[in-house]
């Protein structure tokens, strides 16, 4: 009489599919999640301009001059140029400088310059740019298009 045994646990076929399984899941969710985290810093940069942004609309209507009160920020001293000019503080953490520049009659632009998010972005500039009225905000930049904020 021969005895059935009862064999419990799984064959090493079977083990290494499921590991080839969570490999290609890994390959195919890291790039992805990548992604996702560049996104997620860029937004506070942007959060960070639509801060200098709403500053600098409050600072121009209060003003006679109007848009020509945000002054332009130069690259010495570019954040405490900005507070000095809008009244507010920008994070350094992804931002290596920011400038407000004002063209008389044809509006403001905004202009970040990213660090510490990925080799990609580092460097690189995100912009907002505005009509003369201060009324419609455009967002551009030398970022990847799939990284501009929506308006």
């Amino acid at each position: 009489m021969s005895k059935l045994h009862n064999t419990k646990g799984f064959t090493l076929i079977e083990l290494l599919i499921v590991i080839a399984i969570i490999g290609i899941l890994a390959a195919i969710a890291l790039p992805a999640y990548m992604d996702y985290a560049r996104k997620a810093r860029l937004t506070e940069v942007a959060n960070a301009i639509g801060s200098v942004k709403t500053a600098c609309t409050a600072v121009a209507s209060e003003s006679s001059t109007g848009t020509a009160a945000c002054v332009a920020a130069d690259a010495a001293a570019p954040f405490a140029n900005v507070k000095a000019a809008v009244g507010i503080d920008v994070p350094t953490k992804y931002i290596s400088a920011i400038g407000v520049a004002v063209a008389n009659g044809t509006g403001a632009a905004i202009t970040a310059t990213i660090q510490n998010i990925g080799s990609e972005l580092n460097t690189q500039t995100l912009v907002l740019t505005s009509d003369a009225d201060l009324k419609t905000w455009t967002w551009s930049g030398s970022v990847p298009a799939k990284y501009l904020p929506k308006n």
